[in-house]
């Protein structure tokens, strides 16, 4: 079987919402939702091998610690394992006083008075009742028509009244899901839930929440946001009810869809962590919050140790999050191409602690969430001078003229070629060390004796000779610098075109690195490298360190 070449025979578009007057499109989200993760139940039941006790008390510290304060700890009737970690929570004194339990049951008395059961003792509690409301789910699923449908939602609200007020000392938010929501007609969610509310009479001072999963993607974003701002219009007592978003990433707009859902008017989400769930996944909650961190808005919720979050899920799960995942993957902070890390490299230079973020291609600071800035560059055979310099200077403090930065990317790019591999930051200085502080053939340099004399120097150089049959040479010139001197002692035509140097470490213990181009018996310029605790001693082998590798080239002519 292959893809239909007219795929509209089976599958056809989703009817768009008639809102000529919409307002979402123009909103800007100003401030954070409430969260609620739904880690330990929606993600829990979607994991080849859910979670144990251990692993779910150890994800219930994380999102915690974090900040979320509503958390979905369970569907406590579906098993003695959900039941009593519920009841550990709450025996243990697991659950702060700012953070609210949350679980779920469907609509049958039995498994409602198990969930009220699990809960006994707990100061607050979140329980929330779900029924599929869609015509695919009424018709194949339940067999059900409208009125039997809403009858399950109505019937099981009046249940969660009577539980409740047979434990009073608990704090009760009651919530409801039209399941397959956003497939449902709005005239009959709005009608379903308008029948919720009459039971559970809500007020501006003690609100419900009215949950609206997107339980499969089945449009465009922009229509889940029609949909939301719809409701949020039509229903009845808005100003007693949270609107709640569920999204899922079938259609891989999970994010996207609750964005928009936000700007239509939505007071709070539900999700995961890094996107665990059904099929593809909830919405990520992270990708979520760090999107409204980069745009300015506190998320109120804290990923300042986002690799030590990403472990504990990753663990917890047992699913490697993406490399290219927004914000925590491990590639995400790091540029391959090199006029990309360039460009990173330069807008690091320039950010000043306190501006507006401006570092080209990052949208977030990596320091902010934990990420070193020692990762943001890596380097293979597509990666140019920008991530090569960068890494150096940050690992070794080596800061590599312009020139120099074109001319080692070569180096770097023949290597990785040749390794089919990334280079990491020790690779490629060990790479600079035997490139250019280990170039001594056909000349090394043995010792120097430098003079000053009214701004005269005079050098003397003992060099040892390799391939030449000497072993000992001595060269002799004067100048006006030390520099200017040896090369006036050298038996070969060379020019400097460029020099620079720069001190690595402070104290006692630093050492200076030079920088030498050099250009020898007017063939192409090359670069070398000297690095000495001592800076004329650095100088003069940056000089050789050229000359040799001048003359270990093809067109290299010796005298």
């Amino acid at each position: 079987m292959s893809m239909l070449k007219d795929p509209s025979s089976k599958y056809r578009a989703f009817p768009t919402i008639d809102i000529a007057d919409r307002t979402w499109p123009s909103k800007t989200i100003t401030a954070a939702p409430i969260w609620c993760s739904s880690d330990l139940r929606d993600g829990n039941q979607s994991l080849i091998e859910p979670m144990d006790a251990v692993k779910k008390l150890r994800f219930w510290k994380t999102l915690v610690s974090v900040g979320v304060k509503e958390i979905e700890a369970s569907f406590p009737a579906a098993s003695q394992t959900d039941f009593d970690f519920v009841r550990t929570l709450i025996e243990d004194g697991h659950i702060p006083d700012d953070t609210t339990i949350q679980v779920l049951t469907q609509g049958r008395e039995d498994l409602i008075a198990r969930t009220f059961e699990s809960l006994r003792g707990a100061k607050k509690a979140i329980v929330h009742l779900y029924n599929a409301t869609s015509p695919s789910f009424r018709r194949i699923v339940f067999n059900q028509d409208k009125d039997g449908v809403k009858e399950i939602a109505v019937s099981a609200a009046k249940l969660f009244v009577k539980y409740a007020a047979q434990q009073p000392e608990t704090e009760w938010t009651f919530e409801y899901s039209p399941e397959t929501f956003s497939a449902t007609e709005l005239d009959f969610a709005k009608e379903v839930c308008d029948a919720v509310i009459e039971v559970w009479n809500p007020t501006p001072d003690h609100k419900m929440i009215l949950n609206l999963p997107a339980t499969v993607e089945c449009a465009t974003p922009n229509i889940y946001a029609d949909q939301i701002e719809w409701f949020g219009r039509h229903i009845n007592r808005r100003d007693s009810v949270i609107i709640s978003l569920h999204t899922h990433n079938d259609r891989g707009t999970g994010v996207a869809a609750t964005e928009l859902g936000l700007m239509a008017g939505a007071d709070r989400v539900e999700g995961c962590l890094f996107g665990n769930g059904e099929r593809t996944g909830n919405v990520d909650l992270v990708t979520v919050a760090l999107n409204l961190y980069t745009q300015g808005v506190n998320p109120e919720l804290d990923f300042s140790d986002i690799d030590g979050v990403r472990k504990v899920v990753e663990e917890c799960n047992q699913i490697a999050v993406h490399p290219r995942h927004p914000y925590v993957g491990d590639l995400v902070h790091t540029a391959f191409s090199g006029s990309h890390q360039d460009a990173i490299r330069k807008g690091f230079a320039q950010q000043q602690p306190d501006a507006l973020w401006e570092v080209p291609y990052l949208p977030i600071d990596p320091a902010d969430i934990g990420r070193s800035y020692e990762a943001v560059i890596r380097v293979n055979s597509q990666s140019g001078k920008g991530g090569i310099a960068y890494l150096l200077e940050q690992e070794y403090g080596i800061n590599l003229p312009r020139r120099m930065q074109i001319e080692f990317s070569q180096v770097v790019q023949r290597e990785t070629d040749r390794l089919g591999l990334e280079m990491t930051a020790q690779q490629i200085h060990a790479l600079l060390h035997s490139e250019y502080l280990q170039a001594n053939t056909p000349y090394a340099l043995v010792s120097h004796r430098l003079q000053e004399e009214n701004g005269h120097s005079s050098v003397e150089v003992e060099v040892s000779s390799k391939g030449q049959g000497e072993t000992n040479l001595h060269w002799r010139g004067k100048g006006n610098g030390a520099l200017e001197a040896l090369v006036a002692g050298l038996p070969i035509p060379v020019e400097i075109m460029d020099y620079n140097e720069h001190a690595i470490g402070a104290g006692t213990n630093a050492k200076a690195a030079a920088y030498i181009e050099l250009r020898v018996n007017g063939e192409r310029a090359v670069h070398g490298v000297g690095i000495d605790e001592n800076i004329t001693t650095a100088s003069f082998k940056a000089l050789f360190s050229a000359l040799n590798r001048s003359l270990s080239q093809p067109q290299a002519k010796a005298a």
